[in-house]
This record gives structure tokens, sequence and C-alpha cells, in this order.
């Protein structure tokens, strides 16, 4: 794990994150440079330096792809706005619930990644899938060669990432390559769900995961016997109950295997493991609808997978990282265990080796990513070589 701030987890998690989606180390420097002190500070006063610092590099890039495109330079402009939406929602991801310009600033996230898309050309297109009287957003990529309908892995957020975040970090490009599509939700309780309609989280998850599904089966691109789903940290909790309740999923995947979440709260308000965010405890109580700690307790009573796998009847690959430091790698081999009615189970532990050894493997995904990129393939019917 990059390291830049030795005392504080929750922003090097940030800044790591960052570099998986794409960010560049001399930005990163210039970024991070005047931050040491405020790393130290309480969340309020950091994380208000931290924006500001990371927003004004945004801004800086944003003024040169303007330049970029007056040239008709637009591949390069697009380029930079790409890096520039990268900071932006690692800043948003860190800011307190509430506070003041954090939809502004998120809003305008979803600006400058859409400008970043569109300019450098890349295979992503953003649809809307209908639920209840609103609708999920996602991100839609196509798999590459592929005549007729197409295998497609689902994927879906942890607690606090977002459906570009999952994107920049690449599993949908690899999966395209080897001939799968991606949809990459922001399903209840995370991304525009949340942010813009006020979207909590529920714990049975295949409420929404259903929806999906029903979804892809109108597109004539998708093969809707070949559908998978995927999910990380968080929804290492989310996929598995949703593949256990919703038969239509001919696979499912964890990265970060998030079997007993109600115990590592409990674990947390022990001041035990690592947080992801600042301002953990109004972050949860948002995310899940809760009124106070007591309520989110209560609710996180119910996010647990014992007695729900042996459900499951397809495929599934549980992995994690050997030095996770938010969620124990005993969770992983008890996800697996229960996994007893899958026809084809595997756990997968990285290590030291590999890469990829803490939460979600973000400090070294492309290893990682690559070898659940190669699983879907052979499961679902696609490619693992030219």
């Amino acid at each position: 794990m990059f390291k830049y701030f030795p005392s504080n987890y929750v922003w090097n998690l940030s800044v790591d994150l960052a570099i998986e989606m794409g960010a560049r180390i001399g930005e990163i420097e210039e970024m991070c440079a005047p931050l040491q002190e405020a790393s130290t500070q309480p969340d309020a006063a950091g994380t208000q330096a931290f924006r500001e610092t990371w927003v004004r590099m945004a801004d800086k890039l944003c003024e040169l792809a303007e330049e970029d495109e007056a040239r008709g330079r637009m591949i390069s402009a697009g380029e930079k706005y790409n890096r520039a939406a990268i900071y932006i929602v690692t800043a948003e991801r860190l800011q307190a619930h509430g506070a003041e310009g954090r939809v502004a600033l998120y809003r305008r996230f979803l600006d400058v990644f859409v400008r970043g898309i569109v300019q450098s050309g890349e295979n992503c297109e953003r649809v809307e899938i209908p639920y209840g009287d609103a609708h999920l957003a996602a991100l839609y990529v196509r798999a590459e060669n592929v005549v007729g309908p197409a295998p497609i892995l689902v994927q879906v957020n942890g607690l606090d990432s977002t459906k570009e975040m999952l994107y920049r970090v690449g599993l949908p490009r690899w999966l395209a390559q080897r001939g799968i599509s991606s949809l990459v939700v922001d399903q209840p309780g995370s991304g525009e769900a949340l942010r813009l309609h006020g979207m909590t989280a529920v714990h049975n998850s295949e409420v929404w995961a259903s929806k999906v599904v029903d979804w892809l089966e109108t597109r004539a691109d998708v093969d809707a016997m070949r559908i998978g789903l995927q999910g990380v940290s968080l929804g290492g909790y989310f996929c598995p109950r949703a593949v256990a309740f919703e038969p239509r999923f001919a696979c499912g995947v964890t990265l970060g295997a998030n079997h007993d979440w109600r115990d590592v709260q409990k674990k947390r308000l022990a001041r035990e493991g690592s947080f992801p965010v600042p301002h953990y405890w109004e972050h949860v109580k948002w995310v899940w609808g809760a009124k106070d700690l007591d309520d989110f307790m209560r609710i996180a009573e119910s996010v647990h997978l014992d007695g729900v796998l042996d459900r499951i009847k397809v495929p599934f690959l549980v992995t994690h990282g050997e030095k996770d430091s938010q969620i124990p790698l005993h969770w992983a081999t008890r996800t697996y265990e229960q996994l007893i009615n899958s026809p084809k189970r595997e756990l997968k532990v990285f290590t030291e080796r590999e890469g990829g050894v803490q939460h979600g493997s973000f400090d070294n995904s492309a290893n990682a990513c690559a070898y659940i990129a190669d699983w879907v393939a052979e499961t679902l019917g696609g490619r693992t070589a030219y």
C-alpha cells in the first residue's frame, strides 16, 4: 500500500484509489505535498484542506482541456477531463454528509466525467434502469469483437464507491477485451441513487438486482442466460445475497468478502479495524437511512450472509486480499465454506506475490481484476486469448 500520509489510513486509501483510477504521480505530489499537517487534523478541517488542493488541480486540468478543445485536440482534452473527474470524486468522497457544496461538487463530477468519456471516445454509455418512480443510473460497456448477444457482468458498489470509480479502476475494460459486456450500477445507498434521489441501502439486495435483470432481458445485445453479478467491499455482501435470491444470475463474484457486516460494525464501535471514510458513523447512517446510531446498529443486524448462501446453485468466485485491514480474511473463508450448492466455487486469496493484498485489492487492482475477468470469461463463455 502506497502511504503518502503515514498516519492517515483513510487518506492513503483515497490516494491509492485515485492512482488505480488513473491519477498521475506528478499531480498526486502537487495536490498532496501541502497536506501533511492537515492529514493529522480532525476530519472537518482536514477534509476541507484535502478538497481545496484536489479541486484546484481539477480546475487547472479543465482549463487546459478547454484550451485543447479550442484547438480541436479533443482526445487530449478528454484525457484531462478524465483525470479531473478522478480528482473531483476523490475530494467529494471524503466530505461529510451535508457538507456545504458537496452536492454541487458531485454534480460537477458527473458533468466532467461525461465530457471526458465523450471527448476521448471511450466505450462507455450512461443508461438509466427503471426503478419504482425513479431510475438507477449505470454505465454500460460493450463487449469487444462479439457477434450477437454477449454475456454481461453487472458490477455494484461498496459502501462509499460510485459507478464511475469502479469503471475507472478498469474491470469493465478488461472484461470487454475478453468478450464480456459490463453494467456498472449505482445501486440504492450509493452514487447517484443516494446523492441525487435519496435512495438508501436495503439489506435485501435482490429487490433492486432483480430490476436490473429485468432491464437487461429487454436488450437484444445481451445474452439473458449469461448474466453475472460482481460486488466489491460492501458489494461483497450485496452480490451473494442477490445471487442467492435471484436465480436468473448465472454466476457471482466478490472482490472483498463482506460476509458479516454487522460484526464489522460492532468491531468498529470498539475501534477495531480501519474506517474507509472520514465522518464514518454519519456516513453509514446516511447510506442506510438510519435516524441515529442505535437505529443503524439495528439495521446492520440484518446485513450478514449466514443461512443464505446454500441457495446459490451457480458458479461463484470469492476473492480477498490477504492483509485486508477492513474486513478480516476469515470472512472470505466463511463465505466460501457456505457455498455448499455452488457447482463451481473458488476462494482466491491475493498475496504479496501477485499484489492486491489490501481491502478490495485497491493497492494493486490490475492482477486481481485480471484474475476475475479471466474467471468470468471462462464461466460465461468469453475468451482469455485472442
